[in-house]
């Protein structure tokens, strides 16, 4: 487990600072003379599957003015805990342990984001006519996507019309033309709620998208953050000071004064343009092609040489699921804790199930029926409930990281007629490509779950045959007598 007094500081403010702590690490490759039709995408998708990887950073893309770079694999080896804040040396149950305790600290309590008059990010103004978003050097990400997809390591700003806070969250935003961005949100969103009441009204809603900042503001855009609370003052809490922000010119919405690139503007919920398809987090291209909203853009801002955060998504496991894992686990399992369920030692949402679709919690049992509590809990949770599939429940011996183990504990402890419920009618999404036709064309999106109870019967668990391992005692004494026979044959299992 995380050390209890393990040191909680962040190295970086924004995006470049990020990038000379990763060069500090080793961790960053420079790369020129890609294209960003076919090229950028290519190495992408290398680096988020193989792991350890280094950072990429694209520049002199052709036909793109020099300096207007993209970065891809931000969340991988060393600069993993790096970007969250924590020592290098930490594993990544370690990780997730110490972020939860960060998270969940009194003194980390969100601090309101700051509103400053100026920034880098005003270095560069575009309106009117010189609104064109063709002069980034947006990747066509996979070779089957319907267009170039500028917004995938970003995230969109929002406010509720009614009650006035400022929601951050990541939704995929495909290039329309030179001021039109698609501006998909799926059901049931914080944005799309935002969205959803600004229709009710017939009104535009004002929105930005923060493309390239820093990369732990990424995070907290892509996570299950209470509704209402905005994710600036999260990270001002992280932080332990107020996010400095500056208002859009046109709409008055704030963003990071260090962010790379923001796009401003309207939303009307009358206008929709054929968006996708998009190789998702899934693994698939889903979600076809249909009509979504776009964002009209009436302003640029953009730093210097600015940078766009990329981070597509591929067939998991892939940086996505990585990221998405560390941070998962540790919110599934502090809402698992406030359900008032004792004895949950660890949480870990897969990674093959991009952090969504396969989770395993362990408990130390107490009494009959914690196991199926947990696993409920897990599946229906406002963290947990979006497009999950399968909540495995396991005995406090089992790494839930390891998936041998897991599934070990599953097939020896679980007897499919007796230790599984199913759950109907449940929170999916257009995404899942389990969804049947009949199904998308009235509507329906949503799905089962399978909740596996892989612990010893409760009831006999006494009575359950030892397991064939050798004490904590003699495996540290083998390990410490004759670990030096295994040096140089890789990690033990």
């Amino acid at each position: 487990m995380a050390d209890d007094n393990l040191k909680h500081q962040f190295a970086y403010q924004d995006l470049r600072g990020w990038i000379a702590e990763a060069d500090k690490l080793g961790e960053m490759k420079y790369i020129n003379g890609l294209n960003w039709e076919r090229e950028i995408g290519m190495v992408t998708e290398m680096l988020h599957h193989t792991d350890p990887a280094p950072c990429g950073l694209f520049d002199e893309v052709p036909g793109i003015k020099k300096g207007f770079r993209v970065l891809t694999n931000f969340f991988g080896a060393q600069r993993a805990n790096m970007t969250l804040g924590f020592p290098t040396g930490l594993n990544r149950l370690d990780l997730s342990e110490a972020f939860l305790k960060v998270y969940r600290n009194p003194e980390n309590k969100p601090i309101p984001h700051k509103i400053v008059e100026t920034g880098p990010i005003f270095e560069n103004i575009l309106t009117g006519d010189d609104v064109d978003l063709n002069i980034f050097p947006t990747p066509k990400w996979h070779e089957e996507d319907g267009g170039r997809y500028l917004g995938t390591g970003s995230y969109n700003v929002t406010m509720d019309p009614d009650e006035k806070w400022v929601n951050c969250g990541t939704y995929r935003c495909m290039i329309q033309t030179k001021n039109k961005i698609g501006f998909y949100i799926s059901p049931g969103k914080h944005g799309r709620i935002h969205r959803d009441k600004y229709a009710e009204r017939g009104e535009k809603m004002p929105a930005l998208i923060v493309v390239g900042g820093s990369p732990m503001m990424f995070l907290l855009s892509s996570q299950e953050v209470p509704y209402g609370i905005s994710e600036y003052d999260i990270l001002g809490g992280l932080y332990k000071k107020p996010i400095e922000c500056v208002k859009g010119k046109i709409t008055g919405l704030p963003f990071p004064k260090d962010a790379e690139i923001v796009l401003e503007g309207w939303i009307d919920p009358n206008e929709l343009m054929d968006e996708g398809p998009f190789g998702e987090w899934t693994g698939y291209y889903a979600s076809d092609m249909r009509p979504e909203p776009v964002l009209h853009v009436e302003a640029i801002y953009h730093r210097n040489d600015p940078i766009i955060l990329g981070c597509p998504p591929q067939r998991p496991p892939d940086e996505l699921a990585r990221y998405r894992a560390v941070a998962r686990s540790a919110l599934l399992k502090q809402s698992i804790q406030a359900a008032g369920v004792p004895d949950v030692t660890n949480v870990w949402a897969h990674e093959v199930g991009t952090a969504r679709m396969l989770v395993a919690v362990s408990i130390k049992q107490r009494y009959p029926g914690h196991a199926r509590q947990v696993g409920h809990i897990a599946c229906q949770c406002h963290v947990g409930a979006y497009a999950g599939k399968y909540v495995f429940v396991v005995d406090d011996d089992i790494d839930v990281s390891n998936l041998e183990q897991l599934m070990w504990a599953v097939v020896t402890r679980s007897d499919p007629a007796t230790s599984i419920d199913i759950v109907h009618n449940a929170w999916s999404t257009p995404l899942d490509p389990r969804i049947t036709p009949e199904q998308r064309e009235r509507g329906d999106f949503t799905n089962s779950r399978a909740i596996i109870d892989a612990c010893r019967p409760f009831h006999w668990r006494d009575q359950f045959p030892k397991v064939n391992m050798p004490s904590e005692g003699q495996a540290k004494e083998a390990r410490q007598k004759f670990g030096h026979l295994l040096e140089g044959w890789g990690k033990s299992v």
